[in-house]
């Protein structure tokens, strides 16, 4: 019949298969949660996204807004330049070179 070092092998190979089926069940168990933990953090990214996008659409409306009254002022700004150079040719060319006093000055006498 079979001989009782078969059955001592057999019975080895039998238990290591066992451990070898609760190694693989632990593993596929982490790999779960970390699949779970893995599928939430997505979940928060997309989230974030979102908000970030919404955001973005928030600030490029603003800033399309804000476009014209940029381009005004630049405007003003320049035509005020040009008509400060005109007045300084201006009051050049009538002869008032003598420099400007503040009214502090104007009423001491030394």
């Amino acid at each position: 019949m079979i001989d009782a070092g078969v059955h001592q092998q057999l019975g080895t190979l039998v238990a290591e298969v066992k451990n070898l089926r609760e190694d693989l069940r632990r593993s596929e168990d982490r790999s779960d949660v970390g699949r779970v933990s893995m599928t939430r953090r997505m979940d928060e990214l997309v989230e974030r996204m979102r908000t970030l996008e919404g955001s973005m659409m928030l600030v490029k409306d603003d800033i399309a807004a804000m476009k014209p009254v940029t381009e005004d002022v630049r405007k003003w700004k320049l035509m005020g330049m040009g008509a400060l150079g005109v007045i300084g040719i201006g009051g050049a060319a009538a002869g008032t070179d003598a420099p400007i006093q503040s009214s502090s000055k104007r009423g001491r006498s030394r």
